[in-house]
């Protein structure tokens, strides 16, 4: 099994390394930039595993994820951060990222995580996923997030009412206490910041 760790970091690269080597993986390479990982895979052939960082100099964000799955040849190509967000995960595994792994997870399921990839599934760390959709729904609510749900429904204040069984007076202040929670300008701003955190 051949594993690529393209890191700008040497201590974050050696470590992860040093660690895959220890656990039985005889080959692994590790290069500082995206460029040097294209290479590597052109001159060597692909890799069986890429963990790929996400800041490293020539990423451009998730196009670096675009060109690098191109040039290992469709073999697995994991996106590797310490300060991506949740929503850069889930758009990195839609684009067709093996998986996405934090570099704060612990050398067990880092572990875990590679043999998971080498078999061919798509890994995130679901707790990792869901903990700014966790925060939003303890920062609201139980009523609070009807209210969202309402909004992105497209129902009015009358509607929502109607629907809850309220007063329109509660109502507004409901969706007046949730949107300065969320920080939403107004009622289509809060549905937009709702769906981007995935609550609704």
């Amino acid at each position: 099994m051949r594993i690529l760790v393209a890191d700008d970091h040497s201590l974050v690269r050696e470590t992860i390394a040093a660690f895959l080597v220890n656990e039985g993986f005889n080959s692994v390479e590790t290069v500082a930039s995206l460029d040097e990982a294209i290479d590597a895979a052109k001159s060597g052939g692909a890799f069986d595993l890429v963990l790929l960082d996400y800041n490293m100099p020539g990423m451009n964000g998730l196009a670096g994820l675009d060109t690098m799955c191109i040039a290992n040849a469709g073999n697995p190509v994991a996106l590797l951060s310490g300060t991506a967000s949740p929503e850069i995960a889930e758009e990195a595994i839609a684009k067709g990222a093996a998986g996405f792994v934090p570099k704060t997870l612990s050398s067990k399921s880092m572990l875990a995580a590679v043999r998971f990839m080498l078999a061919g599934e798509t890994y995130a760390p679901f707790s990792f996923l869901n903990q700014e959709r966790g925060a939003a729904q303890t920062l609201l609510s139980a009523r609070e997030l009807e209210m969202v749900k309402g909004i992105c429904e497209g129902k009015s204040n009358k509607e929502i009412a109607r629907d809850l069984d309220l007063q329109e007076v509660t109502v507004k202040l409901h969706v007046k206490t949730m949107s300065r929670k969320l920080a939403a300008k107004n009622r289509t701003h809060a549905a937009m910041i709702a769906k981007e955190m995935g609550i609704v």
